[in-house]
């Protein structure tokens, strides 16, 4: 992927066919851009119209190009556009950009225009971007094939870069681009990805990840077309100790709908997105400002951090604040050690905290020997992995010396919060701390890079398991099929029968014990309390007899159409809680395994957790501290504690059935999975099988 977009993001020579002498227009704002930063490789504008534009010489046609072209720039008509990558193709040129729209994402002829453009790329090989594309700029080499009026606006950018932004909407990468060169970072690659008709987000992130002048790439995500191979290039991206900061758009209804019509694409499941992200170890961002800030704060990442935070204010209300902020957004603030406690009140009045947050009033300035002291203890204590500093800019100044002192003689993270106007911040960023000028802006980057970092140290990939493929039933199956499936990968298997008779209900009802449920039995009917199939806690024969005629009679209204297959009869189980394990294949990212609060509760309480598979136990078990229910299986309010180890067995075992499954099995699903006391295990009060969709 390195070599075949080598061309398109590093190209050592430029055609802009269809180039114009206006740098207003799109033919000519990268032409002007190309010479205004200075850029080494040869630029040939194309146009018949033309002798000369921006001092250099214009070519009639592509043909006439005396000079090997690496990449050709089109500021043409869609129409236009695959003819004339023929002839760019004949000319040896091995790389495009299409500017234009009217593809499709209009509809209409502009899908036909689109499918004519992929089946040409598919035949000939070419790297072309978009289109519906805004273009490309490398920052280190000024190779600016971007229609974008931000470089001439933004900070100009001196020396190389090591930050890569790369988008699907050419606006935003714009934006980001601009807040983020207000706070001086700087850049290798800018990539707009357009239409993706034949290079989609993954395929760039894969070369970003492999280019060695980027370290952080800030994305911009609507759809992704290619969830493995996006899932690889992250892997790749960790290994090599670089960061992605993502921001997805579609969260809501209205979202997904602003992103289908924008570049026709669907909205994928923002759940198991966030999940992915996670999982991936992908910082997920919320806004343009704050993703600029994280990209930041990851320059610093050689720098040891983690979620527990020590806070050093000169105010006891600030600190009551950041403490809350932090609190709330997932970081610890823990109690300082007793010894470094005592370091901290040899300088800091009775009234001034010291557990943490720490209030060192604002006598401490003046005291400079006091502030070293300070800041070399919290440097050096394991209790803590990061430093936040709240101050104002005049009492920052007076500290200014100690801290950055500190920061140069640990590796620790320190973070300065500047509400003035400090004269020392360029000093402090000099030494590496981080400062900020507003204290939401702060908490909203710390909280999820300090994570990030808290993550980076522990985080684990489950193995891939070792799976025969297996022979699952035929599908629609009933029940009785789907557990019996799921049990051969380790789920256990209740009590349970198939009865075709009320006579063989009531044998199972006596072998099983009472008292029992029965449910009607079908591969056609997935959702058995709906249609009337379920009976609950039936004591004797004669109930058991009059459940049966209801259940077969109420499903035969709900579905005169479906096949009957009799009952199951199965004992009545008591446990701590219920839960739903359930996985899917979802289309962008493959097979995800979801875990939540089961039962007739699920689509209440949404209180779901999400991976994508394989998981083993341990993960299985990071899964179930996710759900707000899971004080229900740890012993809530003096009741009795849930078989954990029992539960992750089970949700790992339905995650493998899954992977071993063909293809035409699209989700497995138990709900409820009883939770009995600790040590007893669990009960599989249902089960189901679903195929793919046609």
């Amino acid at each position: 992927m390195t070599q075949h977009l080598d061309p398109l993001l590093n190209p050592r020579s430029i055609a802009m066919i269809g180039a114009s002498s206006n740098p207003g227009r799109i033919g000519g704002m990268p032409l002007e851009l190309l010479t205004r930063f200075g850029y080494k490789g040869g630029i040939y504008p194309v146009n018949p119209k033309y002798q000369e534009v921006f001092g250099l010489r214009c070519w009639p046609e592509i043909e006439a190009v005396p000079e090997p072209v690496d990449l050709a720039v089109l500021a043409i008509a869609a129409a236009d556009v695959t003819p004339m990558l023929r002839r760019c193709h004949a000319k040896g040129i091995r790389a495009a950009i299409v500017y234009a729209a009217g593809f499709a994402e209009a509809g209409g002829d502009g899908v036909r225009l689109q499918d004519e453009l992929e089946a040409f790329v598919a035949e000939s090989g070419m790297a072309v971007a978009g289109p519906n594309c805004m273009g490309f700029a490398n920052l280190n080499t000024q190779a600016h094939t971007a229609f974008a009026s931000v470089f001439k606006t933004a900070p100009a950018q001196e020396g190389t870069g090591s930050v890569s932004l790369l988008t699907q909407s050419g606006n935003v990468c714009a934006a980001v681009y601009a807040i983020a060169r207000r706070l001086g970072l700087p850049f290798s690659h800018f990539i707009n990805t357009g239409n993706e008709a034949c290079l989609d987000f993954s395929q760039y992130l894969e070369y970003l990840a492999a280019d060695p002048q980027t370290e952080i790439v800030l994305g911009y995500i609507e759809q992704l077309r290619d969830g493995e191979r996006f899932v690889r290039a992250c892997r790749e991206l960790e290994r090599q100790g670089k960061l992605l900061i993502a921001l997805k758009a579609g969260a809501t209804d209205k979202g997904a709908q602003a992103v289908q019509s924008h570049t026709s694409a669907l909205a994928g499941d923002r759940r198991v997105y966030a999940a992915a992200f996670r999982q991936l170890n992908v910082i997920e961002a919320t806004d343009f400002a704050q993703m600029a800030h994280l990209a930041s704060l990851a320059t610093l990442r050689h720098r040891t951090a983690g979620k527990r935070v020590a806070v050093l204010t000169m105010s006891g209300a600030l600190g009551a604040i950041l403490a809350d902020k932090f609190i709330g957004a997932g970081l610890d603030l823990p109690d300082l050690p007793p010894d470094l406690q005592s370091v901290l009140r040899g300088g800091i009045p009775d009234y001034g905290m010291v557990g943490n947050p720490v209030d060192v009033t604002g006598n401490v300035v003046n005291d400079p020997a006091f502030v070293r002291t300070v800041l070399q203890a919290l440097a050096t204590s394991d209790a803590i992995d990061a430093v936040v500093v709240y101050a104002p800019g005049y009492m920052l100044d007076r500290m200014a010396d100690a801290l950055a002192e500190a920061s140069r003689q640990h590796r620790r993270l320190f973070v300065a919060i500047d509400t003035g106007l400090a004269q020392s911040r360029a000093a402090l960023r000099e030494a590496e701390v981080a400062v900020f000028e507003d204290l939401g802006q702060a908490v909203g980057a710390l909280a999820p890079y300090l994570l990030w970092c808290d993550a980076r140290a522990s985080r684990r990939l489950a193995p891939a398991p070792r799976l025969d493929a297996a022979s699952a039933p035929a599908l629609p199956c009933n029940e009785t099929d789907a557990r019996a499936y799921v049990a051969a990968f380790g789920l256990p298997q209740a009590v349970s029968a198939a009865a075709r008779s009320a006579d063989d209900a009531v044998r199972d009802a006596r072998t099983a014990g009472y008292p029992v449920a029965l449910k009607i039995l079908s591969p056609d009917i997935a959702h058995k309390t709906e249609a009337g199939g379920v009976a609950l806690n039936l004591a004797d024969d004669e109930a058991v007899r009059h459940a049966h005629a209801q259940v077969t009679q109420a499903a035969a209204r709900a579905q005169p159409d479906a096949r009957i297959d009799g009952v199951m009869v199965q004992k009545m189980e008591r446990g701590v809680a219920e839960l739903i394990v359930g996985a899917t294949r979802d289309p962008v990212f493959g097979p995800v395994l979801t875990v939540g609060l089961g039962g007739v509760l699920t689509e209440i309480y949404q209180d779901t957790s999400h991976r994508l598979l394989p998981v083993d136990e341990d993960i299985a078990l990071q899964m179930l501290r996710e759900l707000k229910a899971f004080a229900l299986l740890d012993g809530y309010r003096g009741k009795p504690r849930g078989d954990l180890a029992a539960a992750c067995r089970s949700i790992v075992a339905v995650g493998n059935a899954l992977l071993a499954a063909p293809a035409h099995v699209a989700e497995i699903e138990v709900n409820p999975l009883l939770i009995k006391e600790a040590g007893q295990g669990v009960a599989v009060l249902d089960a189901l099988i679903l195929p793919a969709t046609p």
